[in-house]
């Protein structure tokens, strides 16, 4: 969500990227693939040598649980088994929508709010995975706060990062327990986490449960959550998502398919071995707390499928229902037509 102001540069850089040389096509390397070989005693290429065709994936944000599946991927070897070599990168200053709507990378991680604000402005993202089932995001402070209500925001400090999408949410779940927006105090947090803000100068922010809420748990410092899927339906919405652009479904479908083949594989070990996987998160991204991880990793695990058919399902009236509320909030210059916005056609299904 921090990054949809940036989505105004998109129609500049999608000019921009237009030019660049066919070596950076969809964000794959035609003149630099990786060729991984086995070779004989003698040194000879051995009759199973394949070359990998390299392509990126775009992170939203620092690596977190979010992002296991992409990485038990990569380590697990089922990209390599697609004939891809995936590499997993950092967001730039444009963000994650812009590299991927632009076509400087072919896929990355989003949000259905940052989806449906690129549609409605004409950029062609396109939604191809839901990562988690259900909004596990919400309204937490510490418990000495005393919120335990929406009602109960009113004559606090909210501290976010200046979306007119935070006070829309907390204006609609207030609405719903009789409490007023107006009266809660509301600044920006800057670049101050959760928990040096609220010793600071707020009482509250909003956060994903799965990493900030259990942190709170591992330092012993218990919170309020207020989940907003529990005060509106419509703000069950998908985030984050997997995405991709119109332009490489159209030129390479192919690719989209086996992508999202080794990507699935990877979520579905991050939901059936959630320790294993929280170390081969940690092993491949050392800075990570190792025990926030695998704390993290046990809690989230059985929410990225959840109560969906097939992991990484998209509903249709999700997308319906949180697009009207943005909407009917002014948020929206007009109704998406959710049938651009998603697929499901490269969920493979299960067996």
């Amino acid at each position: 969500m921090r990054k949809i102001g940036t989505l105004l540069l998109v129609c500049m850089l999608i000019l921009v990227v237009a030019g660049c040389g066919a070596s950076n096509k969809n964000g794959i390397s035609n003149t630099n693939e990786t060729s991984q070989k086995e070779t004989t005693p003698e040194g000879e290429a051995s009759p199973t040598s394949k070359v990998l065709k390299d392509v990126k994936v775009v992170l939203d944000w620092t690596p977190n649980t979010n992002h296991t599946g992409l990485y038990v991927a990569k380590d697990q070897g089922y990209y390599e088994a697609e004939g891809l070599n995936v590499e997993i990168v950092q967001p730039g200053a444009g963000g994650a929508d812009t590299m991927v709507a632009s076509g400087a990378v072919p896929f990355g991680i989003s949000y259905q709010e940052g989806v449906t604000q690129a549609r409605i402005q004409g950029v062609p993202l396109v939604s191809i995975a839901a990562v988690i089932q259900h909004n596990t995001s919400g309204f937490a402070a510490p418990v000495d706060r005393n919120i335990k209500t929406p009602k109960a925001f009113e004559g606090q400090t909210y501290g976010g990062w200046g979306s007119p999408v935070e006070e829309a949410v907390m204006d609609s779940i207030m609405e719903n327990d009789k409490g007023d927006v107006t009266k809660v105090k509301i600044v920006n947090m800057g670049e101050a986490d959760f928990f040096t803000a609220v010793k600071r100068d707020i009482d509250f922010a909003w956060i994903f449960y799965a990493w900030t809420g259990v942190e709170a748990e591992l330092r012993g410092e218990p919170l309020d959550m207020l989940y907003v899927k529990d005060y509106a339906k419509e703000l069950d919405y998908y985030t984050p998502v997997i995405v991709t652009n119109e332009k490489q479904i159209a030129d390479d479908p192919e690719l989209v398919k086996a992508f999202m083949r080794a990507t699935s594989k990877g979520y579905q070990y991050a939901i059936d071995k959630p320790e294993e996987a929280a170390v081969i998160l940690s092993t491949l991204v050392p800075d990570l707390d190792k025990e926030l991880v695998l704390a993290s990793q046990k809690w989230l695990s059985p929410r990225y499928k959840d109560d969906a058919e097939n992991w990484g399902e998209q509903k249709a009236e999700v997308w319906q229902g949180y697009s009207d509320w943005m909407y009917n909030h002014k948020l929206l210059d007009k109704p998406l037509e959710i049938e651009s916005a998603y697929t499901n056609d490269f969920i493979p299904q299960a067996q």
